[in-house]
């Protein structure tokens, strides 16, 4: 796009310090409204759900990662002409932001629940004024381009109104319902939590044996959670099992209890594990739960809501749960009941992610979701492609997912969170009320106690921002959404809720056109990274050490649709040397008069060089446009990494030296393709890299913000082949001669005379100029004499250089030194020839040792070849 007025000239720093430039151009950025949608204008719409980050929550490396790939899709996005929507804000997150202010209030010696309802709300919102948010600061400091005029959050009044009126139209349409049934408890939080909140981990325990009945009558059962067993309501065995069908349809003492319980056939067990017979406490096991349903057996809940056992009539009433295993297996050996015991034996058991407890499956009164049609619904979206995942391969993991989806568990037994909007009156009276109704009033009448989950309300994210159920201008415009972009592991989690949420309130629209889904931030060794393991890094450090531009452009370059990323502080500080490549590139360039042409030279005008930098740079367009459509990011990063540092920086910038040494028109026209090239490669990485870029493009231009530039388009030049080859050829002769003088021992500055034989039949006249200045050697004077040469073989025939090397080595001190280097090779080589021919060694190490003592060997031969070969070619002392 055109801008409106020239910004005023600016002068580079001497260097590039991140820190002093970054918080100053993104309030720039907001101020001058560059990130700001407008729904009336007549652009076409580009927007992008962000996941959005739990209030408690503070910048991580998974959400740099995340964050720099929607960054890349947005500003893109916006260069391209696109009104683009990134809506920024939080999650109120229900549990973690209850556990962390009942812990404060136990700090200072409050129980919650002394405050009451009302009271401990009062100050959770205290809280979230005075310390929640703190990622939107660091969101900030990454660059996200979001539009901050429309921050929402998951309980601001809005979003509050869109909860309560999606929980109406499912409760009315028969999708919400209320039940008992088996859920993850957390007794730390005395609530049900979700399956995301539950970490599952290997632990140390004991599997104890013990058998139930007397005599022939008998059944041996294990457990390693034996407390639960004074909860059992049958032992279940496999139908096919001849061991147990005499007993199939009689009844067993329960120990300890007194109770008579049947004993049962179902497929479900296993007659080839253990004893080949299970104990079945419906109310605290899942599978035992659907025994249970299958058998229409008793559901005895056994422990309350803090883990203690409760209602079995026993002396271990009132014991917490872990009490209550060493006292119930105790009492079993009391009554010799314990046949066997294994300890310790290494099981998973699911962990609450907040409190850190053993979640205890328990039986509960609680509000479900019916999700059959809404999940058909969610599938029959991808398959007919209304909805396209990417990369392909991952839709049959989605497809696994929705295709089995169990009812949805909504209820949470907290304070903080949307209440559930039901009415209970003194008659059994069920009212559930709508944002715009008022709820029934009266003596006996009460609210629902618990909240809704937070993926209820997350699951809205996509159309509640945008002022759903009201008909605003954002959701007409905006909805669907155009990418969602997002983790493999949350895959079931949030973004299956939100296809079934959005397919639902918004008729059949789903929430977005793309799921492209990405894997996680891994350590450099490809292991998951977590506290325990050491592994984890800060973002924010490495955005202090580095730059921020630093640390987005490794994420980008380690960014494979689907795939896990690999990260480490290394990397960063490569990328840190790129972006200070790019700035001292620009900064020489601008030194030496480049500027951005309002139109090129004719092609006929150009050399070589220019004519092959301008095809690389539009072929580099096309390329990164076609990876990014893609989200390709890595390879669209990697291609642009390398055109900047291999050809442009390494090659053109050096080539460009001896052109703008010529003076004239050679050397305007040289100044014309810099600022040409550098114009373009800046807006190609100012997406992935924003500060750099804004600082580097508004200096070269004078223009007001690479972040409003256009994008630019491949102009699809009919590239010029024979300007390639004899830049490739020329780029091989330097190289080679250089290579051949790093060999003499010549040192990198130091100029020698050489003779350049066959160039030109290979039409490289035009190019020897480049080829002395480059490769350091200069015009042979009269009575030259060659005393080294090397044969350069091109395309289409060979260069002969011949060098004037007298006097410019110290020929007998490089023959002592090559002499040294020969003898250890040859020692080397000697000592790993003595081991291979040593069957003792061979037949007995392990392959591996084998391999590297032959790559060794390999090694040592190439060495001496090479030190031989460049004694020969020393001119004689």
């Amino acid at each position: 796009m055109t801008q409106t007025h020239a910004a005023q000239p600016r002068e580079l720093p001497s260097t590039w310090n991140p820190a002093d430039v970054e918080a100053e151009l993104y309030q720039r950025w907001v101020a001058a409204g560059y990130f700001t949608a407008d729904p009336a204008g007549d652009k076409p719409p580009f927007s992008i759900v962000i996941p959005p980050p739990n209030v408690t929550g503070s910048l991580h490396i998974g959400h740099a990662f995340e964050h720099t790939l929607m960054d890349v899709l947005t500003r893109r996005r916006r260069m391209q002409g696109y009104d683009a929507l990134w809506l920024p804000g939080m999650d109120h997150a229900s549990i973690a932001v209850q556990a962390m202010v009942e812990k404060q209030l136990r700090d200072e010696g409050i129980d919650h629940r002394e405050l009451g309802r009302e009271g401990f709300l009062a100050r959770v919102w205290e809280w979230k004024e005075k310390h929640g948010g703190a990622i939107l600061s660091q969101m900030r400091r990454l660059g996200d381009s979001v539009d901050w005029t429309r921050e929402r959050f998951t309980m601001d009044d809005g979003l509050s109104r869109a909860v309560q009126t999606i929980f109406k139209k499912l409760y009315d349409d028969g999708l919400i319902y209320r039940a008992e049934r088996l859920v993850n408890w957390s007794p730390e939080m005395r609530s049900a939590i979700s399956d995301i909140e539950v970490e599952h981990k290997e632990v140390e325990g004991e599997l104890v044996s013990m058998r139930y009945g007397h005599g022939d009558a008998s059944i041996v059962v294990a457990t390693t959670r034996v407390e639960t067993m004074l909860g059992d309501t049958a032992v279940a065995v496999h139908p096919d099992d001849d061991r147990y069908r005499h007993l199939v349809g009689t009844s067993i003492e329960l120990p300890l209890t007194g109770r008579m319980i049947p004993i049962v056939a179902d497929t479900h067990v296993d007659p080839e594990f253990g004893s080949g017979a299970v104990k079945v406490t419906p109310a605290h096991d899942p599978n035992d739960f659907e025994i249970g349903q299958r058998h229409d057996l008793p559901m005895l809940t056994v422990m309350d809501e803090r883990g203690r056992i409760t209602r079995t009539g026993t002396r271990f009433d009132g014991m917490d749960r872990f009490e209550a295993r060493v006292a119930v297996r105790e009492a079993l050996r009391e009554e010799g009941r314990i046949v066997a015991e294994k300890r310790p034996y290494v099981h998973s058991v699911g962990h609450s992610s907040r409190s850190k407890e053993p979640i205890e499956p328990r039986l509960s009164l609680q509000w479900y979701v019916k999700v059959g049609p809404l999940a058909k619904a969610a599938g029959d979206a991808v398959r007919d492609g209304r909805v396209e995942v990417h990369p392909p391969e991952m839709a049959k993991r989605y497809f696994d997912w929705v295709d089995n989806l169990h009812d949805w568990n909504i209820s949470r037994q907290l304070w903080w969170g949307h209440r559930i909007p039901v009415w209970y009156g003194p008659g059994g009276e069920v009212v559930c009320v709508g944002p715009d109704e008022e709820p029934p009033s009266g003596e006996g009448w009460h609210q629902d106690e618990d909240v809704l989950d937070t993926w209820f309300s997350s699951g809205l994210w996509p159309f509640s921002t945008m002022g759903w159920p009201d008909d605003t201008a954002d959701l007409r415009k905006y909805y669907p959404t155009s990418v969602l972009v997002t983790g493999y592991d949350i895959l079931f989690f949030w973004v299956a809720r939100m296809m079934m949420m959005g397919l639902y309130a918004m008729d059949g629209e789903p929430p977005f056109r793309v799921i492209a889904l990405h894997g996680m931030v891994r350590d450099p060794h490809g292991k998951k990274m977590s506290k325990s393991a050491g592994n984890t890094v800060d973002p924010l450090e490495w955005m202090d050490n580095y730059g921020t531009d630093a640390l987005r452009f490794t994420l980008a370059r380690g960014a494979n649709p689907g795939a896990d990323s690999p990260i480490s502080e290394e990397w960063v500080a490569g990328s840190r040397s790129f972006c200070t490549k790019l700035f001292n590139a620009t900064k020489f360039a601008m030194m030496n008069g480049a500027r951005v042409p309002a139109a090129l030279p004719p092609r006929d005008e150009l050399t070589d060089a220019d004519r092959w930098i301008l095809d690389r740079a539009d072929r580099v367009v096309s390329e990164v446009d076609e990876l990014l459509e893609d989200f390709q990011f890595a390879k669209a990063t990697e291609a642009l990494y390398h055109f900047t540092w291999d050809e442009f920086c390494d090659w053109y910038l050096e080539l460009s030296k001896v052109q703008l040494d010529e003076q004239g028109d050679r050397a305007e026209r040289t100044r014309d393709v810099l600022g040409h090239v550098l114009d373009v490669l800046l807006r190609l990485l100012h997406p992935t890299i924003p500060y750099i870029t804004e600082t580097l493009w508004t200096t070269l231009t004078g223009r007001d913000s690479v972040v409003v530039a256009e994008w630019p388009g491949a102009e699809g030049l009919q590239a010029d082949t024979g300007a390639a080859e004899r830049v490739e050829a020329t780029q091989k002769l330097i190289t080679e001669i250089r290579r051949f003088r790093s060999d003499q021992g010549l040192k990198p500055g130091q100029r020698v005379a050489a003779k350049l034989g066959g160039v030109s039949e290979l039409g490289l006249d035009g190019h020897v100029p480049a080829v002395r200045a480059l490769a350091r050697v200069t015009e042979p004077a009269d009575g030259f004499t060659s005393s080294a040469s090397i044969e350069v073989g091109l395309r289409g025939g060979t260069v002969t250089v011949e060098l004037d090397l007298s006097g410019a080595i110290d020929v007998a001190a490089e023959r002592k030194r090559l002499a040294k280097d020969l003898a250890a090779a040859e020692k080397e080589l000697a000592g790993t020839e003595k081991k291979l021919g040593n069957p003792a060694f061979t037949d007995k190490a392990p392959a591996e040792v084998v391999d590297k003592i032959k790559v060794r060997r390999d090694t040592a031969l190439a060495d001496i070849e090479r030190i031989n070969a460049r004694l020969s070619a020393l001119p004689e002392s």
